[in-house]
């Protein structure tokens, strides 16, 4: 219970600062922990959430209801960062499905970095619910994939 309570706590914290890197907490909390499979799938889905709670701040600051002036300043300036979230902007509000696959993607693979994508969700006004819930699996699935690789590839070691 603690290492669930544990991952969910430094995931929310690395969705909200995304330097602290949770997979590599995750690996090593893998390898110290003596849980069987529930327990790993238990902190993947607390990771899952933590991310998904941490990611929503840059939702808000997208959808402005949140407030950095550096953001204002460079959504404001005109140039190639400007155009490229306006292409992007009508294209998912002209095409909901692709706006929440790009969420999808980017959630689970992290191309485009998924702090840009998630402040271009909220410009976009997506759904908050279907961000959220998106961002959760997707990244519980990214988590699964991180705290079972390790196990997985150990029993390929003899002895």
């Amino acid at each position: 219970m603690t290492e669930t309570l544990l991952a969910f706590a430094v995931s929310a914290l690395s969705g909200l600062v995304p330097v602290i890197n949770i997979e590599v907490y995750l690996v090593g909390a893998v390898a110290l922990t003596d849980g069987g499979a529930p327990t790993l799938a238990a902190m993947a889905a607390a990771a899952g959430l933590g991310q998904a709670l941490g990611k929503l701040p840059y939702y808000y600051v997208g959808r402005g209801s949140i407030s950095l002036p550096w953001l204002r300043r460079r959504a404001a300036t005109p140039g190639r960062w400007t155009e490229r979230a306006a292409r992007w902007r009508d294209r998912a509000q002209e095409q909901p499905v692709w706006g929440v696959g790009l969420v999808a993607l980017s959630s689970f693979a992290s191309v485009p970095p998924f702090v840009v994508v998630s402040v271009l969700a909220g410009v976009v006004r997506q759904n908050v619910m279907v961000f959220f819930l998106v961002t959760w699996v997707t990244r519980t699935a990214r988590f699964l994939v991180v705290v079972f690789a390790p196990a997985w590839a150990m029993s390929f070691l003899p002895g």
